[in-house]
């Protein structure tokens, strides 16, 4: 079943105190592409987060954000650097003083100057917050592959009705392009039965002029060619691994055969089905390029 490229995934866990939410988007990308916008704590464990993603998401612009809960008593706590406020105290009485200005220096104001207090990280056990976060990610992992699953079928599905309509105007080419050497054969012994006037024309000559026209507007390689390719694509549309590279090659192959049967048509309805053909192609390109 193939996977669309885009998608978006939530997941929480808890271990005691410990508490992330982690978010995964991701949307159409050449490579696999991992950004990840994380608070300080899981800073160590990026390495870890990526490879734990490039594993289940192989291609896509992918958007990880790690959000650490309000559970700020179990990473960080509040500390008074107790030489700094006294620094603060003694210059605050020096000055009152020196003012000569009566009272009391406020604890709410001492405790409001720059870096009187300050938060610091708890110790947590690494495995604590290792467990949590592979935890959190492992679930939003699982929401953003079944999201890419949904709109994978679906496009699959789009896909296959496209191969349907492309293999039908492919029988109307081959039916067509048997026509076309024996109609302009005909057209030919029309004008040079107008043109003789009485001169004799050289059948060898005309069978030649026949046969040379033949091979220059003969599509069959190119008929053989694309039906084996529309086999493949097809066959792709049911396989587990990401695909999406090998589909785009393929699209390209098709619209090489397809340019190629244009440039030797030389009848209005072959040229016209031929051109069907290259609308359908764009539109299954189009949906190649969000596949994983």
């Amino acid at each position: 079943m193939i996977k669309s490229m885009t998608g978006y995934g939530h997941g929480q866990s808890q271990r005691d105190n410990l508490s992330f939410t982690v978010e995964i988007k991701a949307v159409n990308h050449r490579y696999a592409d991992i950004n990840i916008k994380a608070p300080r704590l899981v800073a160590p464990f990026e390495s870890q987060i990526k490879k734990q993603v490039g594993a289940v998401l192989k291609r896509g612009k992918i958007d990880i954000y790690v959000t650490q809960n309000n559970n700020a008593q179990a990473t960080v706590k509040p500390v008074v650097n107790k030489s700094l406020a006294a620094a603060y105290l003694e210059a605050l009485q020096d000055l009152r003083d020196l003012e000569g200005v009566a009272g009391d220096v406020p604890l709410e104001y001492l405790a409001s100057l720059p870096d009187v207090i300050r938060l610091e990280d708890v110790s947590v056990v690494e495995e604590e917050i290792v467990s949590c976060l592979e935890s959190a990610l492992a679930d939003a992992l699982a929401a953003i592959v079944n999201m890419r699953r949904v709109e994978g079928a679906a496009t699959g599905i789009d896909m296959a009705e496209r191969l349907r309509l492309l293999r039908e105007m492919l029988g109307g080419i081959e039916s067509q392009a048997a026509t076309v050497p024996l109609e302009w054969q005909r057209k030919l012994n029309e004008r040079l039965a107008r043109l003789q006037n009485g001169v004799e024309m050289d059948p060898q000559r005309v069978a030649q002029e026949i046969a040379v026209f033949a091979d220059r507007c003969d599509i069959s390689e190119e008929l053989v060619r694309f039906r084996s390719h529309l086999e493949q694509f097809s066959e792709l549309l049911s396989q587990i691994e990401p695909v999406g590279r090998q589909m785009d090659f393929l699209v390209q192959e098709l619209n090489r055969e397809a340019n190629t049967m244009g440039s030797k048509s030389n009848d209005a309805t072959l040229t016209r089905y031929v051109v069907g053909l290259k609308s359908e192609l764009e539109k299954i390109r189009e949906q190649v390029q969000n596949i994983e």
